[in-house]
């Protein structure tokens, strides 16, 4: 269901340790909004379906608060992200 760290930690350099916690942080968030949207989808209850949609919604802030350190980390994530929003913008 949830998903395995893609790297283990330990045989990361320590200058990359950081960027790596920072990237392993956000897939956890990402499989959190993933699986609460899903809860969402099949709860019969209204008030259980807004309490997750507001979680998953939290959990999407944590994914912009891990991106931002990451791409004061990471300088090619940053030229990166803009390449892909100008592919996507072209297209």
């Amino acid at each position: 269901m949830m998903s395995s760290l893609p790297i283990d930690l330990s045989k990361v350099p320590q200058q990359n340790i950081d960027k790596e916690i920072l990237r392993a942080a956000i897939i956890a968030e990402l499989d959190a909004v993933n699986l609460y949207e899903q809860f969402a989808a099949k709860s019969k209850s209204a008030k259980i379906k807004k309490v997750l949609m507001e979680i998953a919604k939290e959990e999407k802030t944590h994914v912009g608060e891990f991106q931002v350190l990451l791409l004061g980390l990471d300088k090619e994530q940053v030229r990166e992200l803009a390449a892909g929003k100008k592919e996507v913008d072209e297209m």
